[in-house]
């Protein structure tokens, strides 16, 4: 009997290879963009604060700066004050950092916003952007140039010198 289901399984995993090959990798229309550097960023409507949503849709021509954040971690209170003075910074160039607190709450979220003296907005995202950005970790940046293409995503805490050199790359 345990054979059969050996065989059983092999077909089963074998259609899906079939499958995933005759679909050439490619994303389908119905399942969800993945983010990849140097490839056009997930398009996305999220819940903001101050609200009511965010797309980046709106934000076309800007160079944006996703900061993927927690309260409960530590690294990202940490760097969040060094983010806020870069948006201050750059805002006149072009520059649009938008914080994206994963999996929490909107008052969470407004909190954060309020403890940090942030002038950007923060998305509120229960899944979505995490999963197109394939964030398994906090903080995660992701530096979108003004195209909209995806020119870097680095997972863990971030120099604020690391962090300027991305923003100015993406606003050239």
């Amino acid at each position: 009997m345990a054979r059969t289901n050996v065989s059983i399984g092999g077909f089963v995993l074998a259609a899906f290879a079939l499958a995933a090959c005759a679909q050439g990798g490619k994303a389908t229309s119905t399942s969800p963009q993945i983010a990849r550097v140097g490839a056009p960023a997930p398009d996305f409507s999220e819940p903001s604060v101050p609200g009511p949503t965010l797309s980046l849709e709106s934000l076309r021509g800007k160079a944006i700066y996703l900061n993927f954040f927690a309260t409960w971690c530590p690294p990202c209170n940490e760097e969040a004050p060094t983010i806020n003075a870069l948006q201050r910074q750059y805002a006149a160039s072009g520059l649009q950092v938008v914080g994206v607190d994963v999996l929490e709450s909107a008052r969470k979220a407004t909190l954060f916003r309020q403890e940090h003296h942030l002038v950007y907005p923060a998305v509120v995202d229960q899944g979505t952007l995490r999963d197109a950005y394939r964030v398994n970790g906090l903080p995660v940046h992701v530096f979108i140039d003004r195209e909209g293409i995806v020119r870097n995503v680095v997972v863990g805490e971030l120099s604020p010198a690391a962090m300027r050199t991305d923003v100015e790359r993406i606003l050239r």
